[in-house]
């Protein structure tokens, strides 16, 4: 049995076919990492104000 490339080096790797494994980590296509948080915009709260949340912006 050959060792999964994606597996993030613990050796406990369980890979389902979309790429996710059993820790919460996602295969981007070059690495395992934590998926993006998605974070649902309240109502009334204006696009620029929420992109400025996701992306750190504070202007």
């Amino acid at each position: 049995m050959s060792e999964d490339p994606r597996c993030c080096g613990t050796g406990t790797c369980i890979i389902d076919p979309e790429g996710r494994c059993w820790c919460g980590q996602q295969w981007d296509g070059e690495k395992m990492s934590m998926p993006k948080l998605e974070v649902p915009s309240p109502e009334g709260t204006s696009d620029s104000s929420h992109q400025a949340i996701q992306t750190g912006n504070s202007e």
